[in-house]
């Protein structure tokens, strides 16, 4: 696309032609010949598509908010006989973009060059396309393109170290969890066959209908589970309680799996995440914090649905809530867990910080209540309460 510069070149050399032609000026012909000229070669040249194969990676694809994280851009050219000098932009889904360091590549050659990402909010960031711009020597024509697909990065939310969680359940001596129950193994789901499998637990009639074995899974629904709902309602939350509300779940949830209990997220607006426990290595831990990074306000989101949820779920449970300020007029509903949850915990985030009953004060009957201004004043508080 023509520049304004181009653009005024162009006029001109119109203007200038066809005066010298209606007067039979030779030299204004010339001229006007000349900048219309110098206009269609800038086409041709800028207008030529760089001939590239582009491939990115993002190292690494996961990283907690401020994190460094850096993207490497590998380019290389497929032309046969010229060298191009390359200037280019990525683009992020966040709206922004951020700048390539310019490259010249040979027919034929390949470089690699790389920058970094930021990583100040937490989110999920789409990096790429690779847009592409060339510009001929006398700026008057600039054209862009794009190249490659996108890569994307997960910018998890901060977290902070608790030093225990509530089970719900009564624990051994040696500190292990242990409250498994005569007949609390239940059955959960079918499954292919593996080799190691007991054959009592082949479900005959599906496999006979699948065409291969399927064996029955069973899971003992007397261990342990904490639960945590994040209440992402629009309405409970500024921009900043949110952020808070977000770091806190995580730090919880990673407390759970260090304390090796089932773990189970779940969100207001109906997205959940269940089944990871024991350790706190990055691969369990990550479908919980994937979800969290992804997570937005919602309008449709329902606390009072949630809620009636949960209290389908078996007795034994511990149910950490985190909200935030703006819902505290909303939380009536949470006593009705009360029955179903032996431990009960409300995070109000974004609040003052301190209430009339203290900062682990109990505002709703057998309910723990914990009010904080961010994430790290509610961890501080969390492992200040004396008996869960």
């Amino acid at each position: 696309m023509p520049t304004r510069r181009g653009i005024a070149v162009g006029t001109a050399g119109v203007v200038l032609l066809v005066a010298g032609l209606v007067a039979g000026y030779r030299e204004l012909v010339a001229l006007g010949a000349v900048a219309v000229l110098a206009l269609l070669v800038a086409l041709l040249w800028a207008g030529w598509p760089p001939r590239l194969v582009v491939r990115r990676g993002v190292d690494p694809d996961r990283v907690t908010r401020g994190d460094d994280c850096r993207a490497t851009v590998d380019l290389r050219s497929t032309a046969r006989w010229r060298a191009q000098t390359l200037s280019a932009v990525e683009y992020l889904s966040t709206g922004g973009t951020v700048p390539v360091p310019t490259v010249r590549l040979r027919a034929g050659a390949h470089t690699t060059t790389g920058y970094v990402l930021p990583t100040e909010r937490r989110g999920v960031l789409d990096v790429g396309p690779l847009e592409v711009s060339r510009q001929d020597p006398l700026g008057l024509v600039a054209a862009t393109r794009r190249y490659g697909g996108t890569t994307r990065l997960w910018v998890h939310p901060r977290s902070h170290r608790l030093s225990r969680v509530p089970v719900g359940a009564a624990r051994s001596l040696d500190g292990v969890v242990d409250a498994v129950q005569y007949g609390s193994i239940t059955f959960h789901a079918l499954r292919e066959y593996v080799p190691g499998d007991d054959l009592r637990h082949v479900h005959w009639r599906t496999s006979a209908r699948v065409g291969e074995l399927m064996v029955r899974e069973h899971v003992d629904t007397s261990l342990p589970r904490i639960v945590v709902l994040v209440d992402d309602r629009a309405s409970a939350h500024t921009a900043a309680s949110f952020e808070e509300t977000a770091e806190a779940a995580a730090s919880v949830l990673l407390a759970a799996l260090r304390a090796e209990l089932t773990a189970e997220l779940h969100l207001a607006s109906g997205r959940s995440v269940a089944g990871g426990s024991g350790g706190d290595g990055p691969g369990r831990a990550r479908p919980y914090l994937d979800l969290l990074a992804e997570l937005t306000t919602s309008a449709d989101a329902s606390l009072p649905r949630a809620v009636r949820t949960l209290r389908q779920r078996h007795r034994g449970d511990t149910l950490v809530l985190l909200t935030g300020a703006d819902a505290v007029a909303d939380l009536d509903s949470v006593g009705l867990l009360r029955d179903v949850y032996p431990t009960v915990v409300v995070g109000v985030l974004g609040g003052t910080g301190t209430g009339a009953d203290g900062p682990s004060g109990r505002s709703l009957p057998g309910v723990i209540t914990l009010t904080a201004r961010t994430a790290e004043e509610f961890a501080g508080r969390w492992d200040g309460v004396s008996t869960w």
